[in-house]
């Protein structure tokens, strides 16, 4: 297919505003990671807007739709809960538009992110990923708590506000259908609001409701459930950033949407790592969750009359300490160990403990001596609701009974250290080694959401003397 240009040229003339940048990005032929396929898979570069990400196009939407209705005067701030494309490109547009903002986004979202959103002048704050989509904590509900306590605020509220389906009803879908020169038979995205899906296939399957759209979902979302069921699920935790969702939101249009398959984190993380080495496509997790189903629906069909679209979401500079970190990919599974995981070596121990051995802040200092002595233990956490808040190490502890024996009557909380740094089961030595040598004495470790291991100093070193 042969490019659309101005006059042959892109960017023949100059632009008024940055704004008058977002839309009409690249559709890109994928060439290497679909070698063998003879169903062409094209990718619409969403990382060409310039903020980076599709979420370009419904920032300057929801801002000029809130001007026009008079919901945003001058002097005003916009306020959103956002997983950071969006805050985004909100932010840019705030910035042109001279608006402050205020950002509410998960822990789990990365460093970079955040990074960004203050670089634009943005105030973010950061709430727990673990909480339930009703708890006051959860990213959507503290923005519309900060919405409602700050005097001339706007909610953007994108995943319930119709215009980010309506931006891309009247703008991704129009590009799509004259890139491909009405011949796109498949196009296949994610949701996190479900705009870019709901508004893209809406546009498309009016001009020809033969298009099948396939929405992608991380494992551990709940919308591929819903849209197979009818039936809001209980999500799980996943790694992928900006798609998925823990609720349906009110701008997903599941009647625009023929089927819903679901991709893992690995899969996502390894189909972004080969675009980027393979295509030269820098981009992010998402991007690899949509592309993977994409190739495994190209393979499915293999007809060269088909023509498959997925969505490139964002630009993977924004997660430079997340999949592109080969250590962080290791800690978290996704790349092959060169080493036991620290569950392993606790697993290898030579003593047999009945489970993971803790006590509480109100415990006997007496019963801690005793715990320690009976199973030849030098560390004990101290455990409340599940979390490590204290420790007791037997050299500390024995000192303090021997300088003073009525130590002995008192409660752990009057003698404990601090607690213990905690990491995943899949972690390796590495990551136990650089918390060890910063001046703790063990690390607990994480598996299935519950405390279930200890890793001494010793124990590491034991594990390293024995190995090859």
């Amino acid at each position: 297919m042969t490019p659309v240009t101005d006059s042959g040229r892109r960017h023949a003339r100059p632009y008024d505003d940055v704004l008058d940048l977002v839309g009409w990005t690249p559709l890109i032929r994928l060439n290497r990671v679909t070698a063998g396929m003879r169903t062409s898979v094209y990718g619409k570069a969403e990382f060409m807007n310039p903020g980076g990400s599709v979420k370009d196009r419904i920032g300057i939407a929801i801002i000029r739709a809130a001007e026009a209705r008079g919901l945003l005067r001058p002097g005003g701030t916009v306020v959103e809960g956002t997983s950071g494309n969006t805050g985004l490109a909100l932010a840019m547009a705030a910035a042109s538009r001279g608006y402050r903002c205020i950002f509410t986004m998960p822990d789990k979202m990365s460093r970079e992110k955040v990074k960004l959103l203050r670089a634009f002048g943005a105030e973010v704050v950061i709430t727990p990923t673990a909480v339930p989509p009703d708890h006051p904590d959860h990213y959507v509900n503290r923005a519309r708590t900060i919405a409602g306590a700050t005097p001339g605020a706007f909610l953007a509220d994108q995943f319930y506000n119709r215009d980010n389906p309506e931006a891309h009803y009247l703008t991704t879908g129009p590009e799509l259908w004259e890139q491909t020169d009405g011949r796109i038979t498949h196009f296949i995205a994610g949701a996190g609001t479900g705009g870019t899906i709901s508004g893209t296939a809406r546009y498309l399957k009016e001009r020809d409701p033969g298009i099948r759209v396939i929405g992608v979902d991380p494992v551990g979302s709940v919308i591929s459930g819903y849209h197979q069921t009818g039936k809001v699920g209980t999500g799980e935790p996943y790694k992928v950033e900006g798609l998925g969702n823990d609720k349906i939101p009110g701008t997903l249009d599941v009647e625009y949407i023929d089927e819903y398959r679901t991709v893992s984190d690995a899969e996502a993380f390894a189909m972004a790592r080969r675009l980027v080495r393979e295509e030269g496509l820098f981009v992010g997790g998402s991007t690899g969750l949509i592309v993977h189903a994409a190739l495994e629906e190209s393979r499915r069909l293999d007809d060269p009359d088909a023509l498959v679209v997925a969505i490139l979401c964002d630009w993977g500079e924004r997660y430079l300490t997340k999949q592109y970190d080969d250590e962080w990919m290791r800690n978290n599974g996704f790349l092959e160990r060169k080493q036991a995981t620290v569950a392993e070596m606790a697993a290898a121990k030579l003593e047999r403990l009945p489970g993971l051995l803790t006590v509480t802040p109100e415990t006997p200092v007496r019963m801690a001596v005793s715990t320690l002595s009976t199973h030849n233990v030098s560390q004990l956490p101290v455990v409340v609701a599940g979390e490590c808040v204290g420790s007791v190490a037997e050299r500390e502890l024995m000192g303090a009974v021997l300088a003073d024996r009525a130590v002995l009557e008192q409660e752990v909380a009057s003698v404990m250290g601090p607690p213990y740094p905690v990491v995943d089961e899949r972690a390796d030595a590495d990551a136990a080694t650089r918390l060890l040598t910063r001046g703790a004495h063990a690390v607990l470790i994480r598996s299935n959401g519950s405390l279930e291991g200890i890793l001494t100093r010793y124990d590491l070193v034991r594990s390293l003397a024995a190995s090859p």
